[in-house]
């Protein structure tokens, strides 16, 4: 049985985030390349081997998942076998420390 491969695009919020970011963040690009052949192949994390979440009280069409890489979240939406990538954010280093 063959695996489903799933396209992955960018929406204009994301590639305005991601410019951002990448201004500021030079190392995002290493990070970015990870996720998206993650999302090509498992985007659902039907493997549970990913950093992968389904967000709660999230709207369709707002980035329902989000894939971690490093310090770097990418939220995404799956529509058939086509994902869409939404936004992408750096986390705060004070979000997890006490």
């Amino acid at each position: 049985m063959k695996a489903l491969t799933f396209s992955v695009f960018i929406t204009s919020h994301f590639s305005r985030e991601y410019k951002k970011l990448a201004a500021t963040h030079p190392g995002i690009a290493g990070h970015y390349s990870r996720p998206v052949s993650i999302l090509q192949t498992d985007p659902n994390n039907r493997s549970r081997t990913h950093a992968i979440k389904k967000l709660e009280g999230v709207a369709a069409d707002a980035g329902q998942w989000r894939i971690r890489a490093e310090r770097f979240r990418f939220r995404y939406d799956i529509d058939g076998a086509t994902v869409y990538l939404k936004s992408c954010a750096l986390r705060d280093e004070r979000t997890y420390r006490r």
